[in-house]
């Protein structure tokens, strides 16, 4: 078997029905939702299955849905013998990574997604802070443009996703500025439609009230390596409460990671909703993707090229 790659989504790739066909297909996806469900005490499952796109955006749902879908589309890959080499995920999908090689438990990783959420959107008032994606610049531009608009405020790297694709964060004026600086240099930027400016320094106080949630729970070493997006390095259980609180407020390396984990493995597979990561690992390493599973179709499609690759 070649060396394969697991990677999970974050926040955004989320969509209405995600996960029913293999929920209603496989006993292990369902079992996953039915914990959900239990866990938080209202129906997850049917929000996922049935929901409209705005349920699933609210930021409480939203990390609790991704999460869930995602372990379940991984426990289904698990039991057709898909063993990943190494694991990451982007922001909220790193804690999927974690739960799915053991260094918390879904129940603990549940509450600490939904506690997440809470805790972000409630230290960025509404309108205040803004995120943006920088398309064809790069890093070394986007960093000094960063530091030219630090006189209208705060404004950070956010996510190094891949070359040529950068997203920025923080004070809504501060990042407007650095996106004009930039459309002068001939990149093109895009406003994100979020409400919260993730990976920005605006989230440091933020994590600090998330650590008491981190600190509450029992952490394991990781069967299975995962890549960490603070340092783009594997984690070790005994980092992971201070790794996560960094994960807050420092950016995402996807990029670096990506590069990290390529030298590693033959093979990637994108595993939950959506197919955002698929796109940004094939600019780092461009031959070695092998899909995204989220449904029947992708589900058959990935085991038939795992199985080519393997022969």
């Amino acid at each position: 078997m070649p060396g394969i790659a697991v990677v999970f989504p974050g926040q955004g790739s989320q969509y209405p029905g995600m996960g029913q066909e293999l929920a209603e297909s496989f006993s292990q996806a369902r079992r996953i939702y039915e914990r959900a469900d239990r866990i938080l005490g209202f129906p997850l499952s049917a929000l996922c299955f049935k929901g409209t796109q705005d349920e699933l955006d609210k930021t409480e749902i939203t990390q609790a849905a991704v999460l869930t879908t995602s372990l379940a589309v991984f426990m289904v890959l698990k039991d057709k013998g898909l063993t990943p080499a190494i694991t990451a995920g982007l922001s909220l999908g790193e804690y999927s990574a974690l739960a799915a090689c053991g260094a918390l438990n879904f129940e603990d990783a549940l509450g600490l997604v939904i506690k997440r959420g809470q805790i972000m959107q409630q230290a960025a008032p509404a309108g205040q802070g803004l995120m943006a994606a920088v398309l064809g610049a790069p890093a070394n531009s986007v960093e000094q443009a960063c530091a030219e608009a630090a006189g209208c405020g705060i404004v950070d790297i956010a996510n190094y996703n891949c070359p040529g694709q950068i997203v920025i964060s923080g004070e809504r004026r501060a990042v407007l500025q650095a996106g004009e600086l930039l459309k002068e240099r001939g990149a093109r930027v895009v406003p994100l439609a979020v409400g919260v400016p993730s990976h920005s320094r605006l989230m440091k106080k933020a994590a600090e009230l998330f650590r008491r949630e981190l600190e509450k729970i029992k952490w394991s070493e990781p069967h299975t390596p995962v890549v960490s997006n603070v340092q783009a390095r594997e984690i070790h259980g005994s980092d992971l409460p201070q790794i996560l609180v960094e994960q807050l407020y420092r950016p995402v390396k996807w990029e670096q990671s990506t590069a990290y984990i390529a030298e590693r493995v033959d093979y990637f597979v994108e595993v939950g909703p959506g197919k955002v990561l698929s796109g940004l690992v094939k600019k780092t390493a461009k031959d070695k993707v092998l899909g995204s599973v989220q449904d029947l179709a992708s589900l058959k499609k990935v085991l038939l090229r795992v199985k080519g690759v393997a022969e």
